[in-house]
């Protein structure tokens, strides 16, 4: 079907809700998750087709592609890591893991979908996930920093290599509410703080990563390629009045 949309990161607070956006405009999805029974579940309100796996596996992708069927007009990459720590306490294998889960796996997915990709009637858009922590330096960020900033490398090169046909933008959020954030906001102090970081003084929430990456995958962004796009309450460019 060439309208179907493929949303890596189905079972998250951010995906879910993309998956539910598009369903309210009619899309026909197929949704990948790592979470059987919250993939099941958002599966099962968007009338979507699913393939269950971890990323990690190199098998996930070729089956995604195969489930998904043979003309795609969108893909979501919208999976991540939060790895804070200093940089003489991250591990090689934390690096290697960070770089593999947001970039390599980014890359393997658009690759096991490009045939797809190019038979959309009437082109196709790429959504993929970066992060505030790339534009502006944050302390203990290092290997997630690294890894987000190889997907925007990612997303410049391939809307190059794939234009006209095919669209690539990213989007880059502050910390939003969902499980993996779930720590970072393990109370109501911790998270007023960190949500007084930011000139607009709130958290990130799924809808307002799901609202931009609706448009993108639109043809009211028919002429946007290429780009890297801040939804992070002003945190990446402004500073908060002392």
């Amino acid at each position: 079907m060439a309208n179907t949309i493929m949303i890596y990161g189905a079972s998250g607070a951010v995906g879910a809700e993309i998956a539910r956006r598009l369903h309210l405009q009619g899309k026909a999805l197929h949704l990948v998750g790592r979470d059987s029974d919250r993939l099941a579940a958002i599966a099962d309100e968007t009338g979507a087709s699913s393939t269950q796996g971890d990323v990690l596996d190199e098998t996930l992708f070729e089956r995604a592609a195969s489930d998904a069927g043979s003309s795609l007009s969108g893909l979501v990459y919208a999976i991540g890591t939060i790895t804070l720590k200093s940089l003489s306490r991250l591990t090689d294998d934390e690096f290697l893991t960070d770089y593999r889960v947001n970039a390599l796996g980014a890359a393997h997915a658009v690759r096991s979908a490009v045939p797809a990709l190019k038979r959309a009637e009437g082109g196709a858009s790429i959504v993929l996930f970066s992060s505030v922590a790339v534009q502006q330096g944050f302390p203990f960020h290092a290997s997630i920093s690294m890894a987000k900033g190889a997907v925007e490398g990612l997303t410049r090169s391939l809307a190059a290599e794939f234009s006209p046909r095919v669209r690539v933008n990213a989007i880059a959020p502050s910390l939003t509410r969902s499980t993996m954030a779930a720590p970072l906001l393990a109370n109501d102090a911790s998270a007023a703080n960190i949500a007084g970081m930011h000139p607009l003084p709130r958290l990130g929430e799924p809808s307002d990563m799901a609202a931009l990456a609706t448009f993108l995958l639109s043809d009211d962004a028919s002429w946007m390629t290429g780009q890297i796009v801040g939804v992070d309450g002003g945190r990446s460019v402004l500073r908060v009045k002392s």
